[in-house]
């Protein structure tokens, strides 16, 4: 039987009680891991003066997979986002975030099965930004100034969006060919060219090409807005959603929405030769060490993980083990039942101990 390397990087906040709860469970599945941990995230960074250590990037570099929690990002100040660094230094350009429905999930909707593709390294998120009063600031607001006569006020902080042929070649391709692969009928490519014709407008225009190569699946676009209020109105008619950079962080938390939250919205990021999995949600400091969280988010995320490895049958009996757990609802967090005050509400480690149970019997 094959022994995986694999990166584990537990995070911060809840990051590491839904890491272990995870490791537990797929563990339980039979397949074989060799974990090799690493720390990143606040705690580091207080100790190293950065967040996400060479050492890190080394051992995910050498192992080409891995798994993490979330790590928290200071709002305004502070670090880089740490998964913004990881996608960028690895190349992983395809932010893969399926949203399916589970029966007995606690949603307004039934029968939701869309697959978010974000492209992971361009757009607002590139993270090529001006401080407001700064030289480089003042310098970008005189060039425009002079090149297009419109006047930027001088006390804006200014990021720049770029998007590439390049890049958006790549994305729309990963967004076929997964669908190819997965038996996916259509791909919608969503933007707002009608607005910024020189970068929405150029990704609209690729993708419309790379579909011609694609003729066996059904192409559309949409535009960010009305997407947004397609999906609330009728999920159901759509499949696969290739999107820029900022969009997709935005749409793929509506589609959590959609089927009951990010407890059970897993996430890729894959590039080329690397593979990143991680749940959709923050790493939520204030529940830190309260065993009360969700962990199921980052446990789909290690289907997911299972797939791309190759144990296809691990991963169905996982994914189907989760199912039963939330279809059945007494194994569950306090976000998953009628009410959040819900005295049979169980905490993370429980939830694992009932998938381990589950495993176990098949």
């Amino acid at each position: 039987m094959s022994v995986y390397n694999v990166t584990l990087i537990p995070g911060d906040g809840i990051g590491p009680e839904i890491s272990e709860a995870t490791v537990r469970v797929l563990e339980a599945t039979g397949v074989r891991f060799n974990w090799d941990v690493q720390e990143a995230g606040q705690d580091v960074y207080e100790k190293e003066g950065t967040p996400l250590p060479d050492r890190v990037l080394e051992s995910i570099k050498k192992n080409r997979v891995a798994i993490k929690g979330p790590v928290t990002t200071p709002v305004g100040k502070g670090f880089r986002s740490v998964n913004v660094t990881l996608r960028q230094a690895l190349d992983l350009y395809a932010c893969l975030r399926p949203c399916r429905s589970f029966k007995g999930a606690k949603t307004r909707y039934e029968n939701v099965d869309i697959v978010v593709v974000r492209e992971n390294t361009e757009d607002l998120y590139a993270g090529v930004e001006f401080q407001r009063g700064s030289e480089e600031a003042l310098g970008l607001i005189n060039y425009i100034a002079d090149k297009t006569g419109r006047q930027i006020r001088e006390d804006s902080g200014i990021s720049i969006k770029p998007i590439s042929e390049y890049a958006t070649e790549r994305i729309v391709r990963f967004a076929f060919e997964y669908a190819r692969k997965n038996g996916r009928k259509k791909v919608t490519a969503v933007h707002k060219a009608n607005i910024m014709k020189f970068s929405d407008g150029l990704f609209l225009e690729v993708a419309t090409r790379v579909a011609e190569d694609y003729q066996d699946i059904e192409f559309e676009d949409r535009i960010i807005d009305n997407m947004c209020m397609q999906l609330v109105q009728k999920p159901e008619l759509y499949d696969v959603l290739v999107m820029p950079n900022l969009y997709g962080d935005i749409v793929s938390d509506l589609g959590a929405g959609l089927i009951g939250g990010l407890g059970l919205a897993p996430g890729a990021n894959i590039g080329d030769e690397i593979a990143v999995f991680e749940p959709t949600h923050g790493s939520a400091p204030k529940y830190k060490g309260l065993n009360k969280v969700n962990p199921l988010a980052m446990i789909l995320s290690g289907v997911l993980m299972l797939r791309h490895l190759g144990e296809m049958e691990a991963a169905n009996r996982l994914e189907k083990a989760v199912s039963e757990l939330i279809e059945e609802g007494k194994y569950v967090t306090y976000d998953m039942k009628p009410t959040p005050d819900d005295p049979t509400a169980v905490g993370t480690s429980e939830v694992a101990d009932a998938l381990v149970r589950k495993l176990k019997e098949v």
